[in-house]
């Protein structure tokens, strides 16, 4: 499965849940929800995966851990809040970076509307409500 159509399940899934039971829940209810939706479709995901941190030569075994990594390729960062804020992107952006992942979802699932709550990042390039499309640069 090609990464676009890896991304694209992820957001029909989450598309998905959210109509089904809109904003306000806790995000762990969403990233359980997300990861069921997931393997109804046949993706494989690790869900809170320790991701390590080089530094020089130090090596920290939890740098960060991944809300949903979707087979192999795809870190899906789960928010519940009424507005993303920049910190957000960015801390997807160094998640891309540290794990040498090519691609990311960040998804709120806070938005009223869910296409105003997802951000594709890829390779430094976010492009907000679209995953099918082009990114604009920042």
């Amino acid at each position: 499965m090609k990464i676009n159509e890896i991304s694209g399940a992820i957001v029909d899934a989450a598309y998905q849940r959210h109509s089904r039971l809109g904003p306000g829940l806790l995000e762990s209810v969403y990233e359980e929800l997300l990861a069921y939706e997931l393997a109804k479709r046949g993706l494989k995901y690790e869900r809170q995966k320790s991701v390590p941190v080089r530094y020089d030569d130090r090596i920290l075994e939890v740098g960060f851990r991944a809300d949903l990594i979707v087979e192999n390729a795809v870190i899906v960062e789960l928010k519940s809040v009424e507005t993303l804020a920049p910190v957000h992107k960015k801390q997807l952006l160094t998640y891309l970076k540290i794990s040498g992942k090519q691609l990311g979802l960040l998804i709120n699932f806070g938005a009223p509307l869910i296409k105003d709550g997802i951000v594709r990042i890829a390779n430094g390039v976010a492009d907000e409500g679209s995953t099918l499309c082009g990114s604009a640069r920042e």
